[in-house]
């Protein structure tokens, strides 16, 4: 909030917003015009979709306030809790009187932002959560040269990740690629090899399988190579599997669950439609197009 001698945040444009707590202190400035009701689930919404804003936009920028993230880890053991629920929900059942549930958070940031300044660097998310990087801005991501992916592949595998291959060069038809995920995925005999039917199956294997017996924060990871070649013959179908796979993933989430999909393309300029509300974007080491070539 502003002081007397002018040194806090003054109004201004949104978009002029130069990180994530800039954004937080032109709502600080004007509650009531943000947030409805004073609604902490509404702020909530507003972060998530900042966040989703710099993925579509490819800007990296550090970000404390996805549920399994860092103001949360910090809220609860501030508070001595732990479990599901989220800060916004957290914070809004534990208002003192006299206070609003807005101005606690306002104040709980200022606390959290104080005490991060005087702590150690921070282990990277890639680190401390293994395989947000495949998670953080879409769950389908593109890669270019193989060996990038195999990279992935093993490092993913290391951290106890089950990695499913996929060699989508060999699908010529859509009915090619209900039976590869069929049997790499073990679906049952009375699988109807349409796109239902792959999206119940997968939703399965992705939301209950028996992956999570894995170490802890290990996953399912699809890797599909020359997916350019079905995308060319099936080109409706190429679409609508990864929207389906990001779907599904994003319902994992929910689950505390992890799955994404790593997809190989030859073509380095192939584009596909924002899939389960949320882009296909290439690995943060092609994202470039020059990159690429």
């Amino acid at each position: 909030m502003a002081t007397e001698d002018g040194s806090g945040p003054t109004p201004g444009h949104w978009q002029d917003c130069s990180d994530v707590y800039d954004f937080l202190d032109r709502i600080r400035l004007r509650p009531g015009m943000w947030l409805p009701g004073g609604s902490l689930p509404h702020l909530q919404s507003l972060l998530t979709g900042y966040r989703a804003a710099l993925g579509v936009h490819g800007v990296e920028e550090d970000f404390a306030f996805w549920p399994e993230d860092d103001f949360n880890r910090w809220l609860q053991e501030r508070r001595g809790i732990a479990g599901p629920v989220g800060w916004a929900v957290e914070i809004e059942r534990g208002t003192p009187e006299g206070s609003t549930p807005v101005e606690e958070f306002f104040r709980l940031l200022d606390a959290y932002r104080s005490e991060s300044a005087q702590e150690p660097a921070r282990v990277a998310p890639s680190n401390r959560l293994p395989g947000i990087e495949y998670m953080e801005n879409t769950f389908v991501t593109l890669f270019r040269r193989r060996q990038l992916l195999t990279d992935a592949e093993l490092r993913l595998e290391e951290r106890g990740f089950r990695v499913v291959h996929l060699a989508a060069g060999e699908w010529a038809r859509e009915r090619d690629m209900h039976r590869a995920f069929a049997a790499a995925l073990r679906f049952p005999d009375y699988y109807g090899n349409n796109l239902d039917a792959l999206n119940d199956c997968l939703g399965d294997v992705a939301c209950y399988g028996s992956y999570d017996d894995a170490p802890e924060g290990a996953g399912l990871v699809l890797s599909v190579t020359d997916y350019d070649r079905f995308a060319a013959a099936c080109p409706q179908a190429a679409q609508s599997v990864l929207d389906i796979v990001a779907d599904q993933a994003r319902r994992a989430a929910v689950l505390r669950r992890r799955f994404f999909c790593l997809v190989h393309s030859n073509d380095p300029d192939i584009r596909f439609e924002p899939v389960g509300a949320m882009p296909v974007l290439w690995n943060r080491d092609e994202r470039a197009d020059a990159e690429r070539r």
